[in-house]
């Protein structure tokens, strides 16, 4: 069991913590034709904005209620009903996500109580409006994208009456937690509809965020993403998969509110848990695993054999959420790999079950220090780590949330067997080149045909080669 740790400067250097409001935006950007509203100053949506854009590489539909000194001192309500009217007007989105930010909160605003005004006064026939209260003085990321997924589920999907097991199709949900990557939940999908199920995705950021070339050019709403009638028809899904224990409060609630039995995962980058998510689908679908995803786990099975010199006892700093720390630390454990130096910015009690000495809530000045006493040999963590990776002299792996510094941060698969083994040769390698690397092969024929003189070669081309 690790000890949590908290960091007691008084300052934060080089922070690793995201707001909350970006993990609600994000969460709301897995939704069909929605679109996400900050209530609060301008500045901080266009940062959101920024990041979302550099990490993501996609236009991202985003918007501000623009608070001023104004509306800041004198109240915000009027303006948060203009921005709710425009963009119904305007846009026509299937759901806003109404999201506050540290200003509206500091002010006091009270959003459900706007929320009840504007739709006495103009209506409940224009799209769903979720609230959720995200202040950036706490949480994180992680805790943002769950208090959305949260209120999804609590606004939009009321308790109902379900049809009965013999009439109740083939799909399953999915809780999908804010370390997924689009290329994650497009592999999950992969999984289960090879089961002939269907799977909801909660958010479904896979087809929302993964490209998307069309004739319109630039959208002011989501392209893809889970639609409003998908949403609603989770009630009636034969069984929930929860991956990331910051969804256990959502998880909850669908279970109150629909009854569906549920299987949760910490996270799918090991081998058990795979596994146990392959048995679940087996069980709830009545089918045989299929013979491509045996063939998944054969080809991990094989690269952990090719590469356990490379790998074992490999000291590894990480910085990243909770979710992310506790499915990796399960996937060194498979591996053999050390996890000496782990720092996450929140503190969340499952962070216990890491197979660390220590776990700081703290940042990436904090992972530096720790990773150069324990001698870490390779460091994961987002992009704002590769200044620490290159003091340090170790190579850095880019995982979570922002990478603006790298392409295809989305595409990259982290869960399953196939997740599994690209990350298993992806240190694997790194590991060979710190250690010199591997001499280039050489043919014998390649070393004579070097040492072959030009002029003589021009001449007599065929005689050379032979000789």
């Amino acid at each position: 069991m690790a000890r949590i740790t908290q960091t007691n400067k008084p300052l934060s250097v080089n922070p690793l913590r995201v707001s909350q409001p970006m993990g609600a935006a994000l969460a709301f950007l897995g939704l069909n034709r929605s679109i996400p509203l900050e209530h609060g100053a301008q500045g901080c949506t266009a940062f959101s904005k920024v990041f979302f854009t550099r990490h993501f590489r996609e236009p991202i539909p985003l918007q501000t209620t623009a608070m001023d000194m104004v509306s800041t001192v004198m109240g915000s309500d009027e303006r948060l009903e203009e921005a709710l009217l425009t963009i119904t007007e305007q846009h026509n989105p299937e759901v806003i996500g109404l999201i506050t930010t540290g200003l509206s909160e500091m002010q006091g605003a009270d959003i459900q109580r706007v929320l009840r005004t504007f739709n006495l006064r103009y209506g409940k026939k224009g799209p769903s409006i979720v609230a959720v209260n995200t202040p950036d003085t706490l949480g994180g990321l992680e805790s943002g994208f769950a208090l959305a997924v949260y209120a999804l589920i609590e606004q939009l999907l009321p308790s109902s009456i379900r049809l009965p097991d013999i009439y109740r199709p083939p799909q399953v949900n999915v809780l999908a937690s804010s370390m997924l990557t689009p290329a994650d939940l497009e592999a999950l999908r992969d999984w289960i509809e090879s089961f002939g199920l269907q799977a909801i995705l909660l958010p479904d950021l896979s087809d929302s965020l993964d490209g998307h070339l069309t004739e319109e050019g630039f959208s002011n709403l989501t392209i893809g993403g889970l639609t409003r009638p998908a949403l609603a028809s989770m009630n009636n899904s034969r069984l929930t998969l929860v991956i990331g224990n910051s969804l256990n409060a959502a998880a909850d609630l669908l279970h109150e509110r629909t009854g569906i039995p549920d299987v949760r995962f910490t996270g799918l980058s090991s081998i058990a848990e795979c596994d146990a998510f392959i048995q679940a689908l087996t069980e709830v679908s009545g089918q045989p695993v299929p013979a491509k995803i045996q063939r998944q786990r054969a080809q991990l099975m094989d690269a952990l054999v090719d590469s356990y010199m490379g790998l074992g006892d490999v000291r590894v700093a990480i910085g990243a959420d909770s979710d992310q720390l506790l499915a990796l630390g399960n996937f060194f454990d498979d591996t053999g790999l050390r996890l000496v130096a782990s720092v996450s910015p929140c503190n969340t009690q499952l962070l216990e079950r890491l197979n660390t000495e220590e776990v700081l809530v703290g940042d990436f000045e904090d992972l530096e220090d720790r990773a150069r006493a324990t001698g870490a040999q390779v460091m994961i963590g987002n992009s704002h780590a590769l200044q620490s990776a290159e003091r340090l002299g170790i190579p850095l792996i880019r995982a979570g949330f922002p990478q603006y510094d790298y392409y295809g941060a989305s595409a990259r698969q982290w869960v399953g067997y196939r997740g599994m083994r690209q990350l298993v040769f992806e240190l694997a390698n790194l590991r060979c080149a710190q250690n010199g690397g591997i001499a280039p092969y050489h043919s014998e024929l390649r070393q004579n045909f070097n040492q072959v003189p030009t002029a003589h070669l021009v001449e007599q081309p065929a005689r050379s080669l032979l000789s």
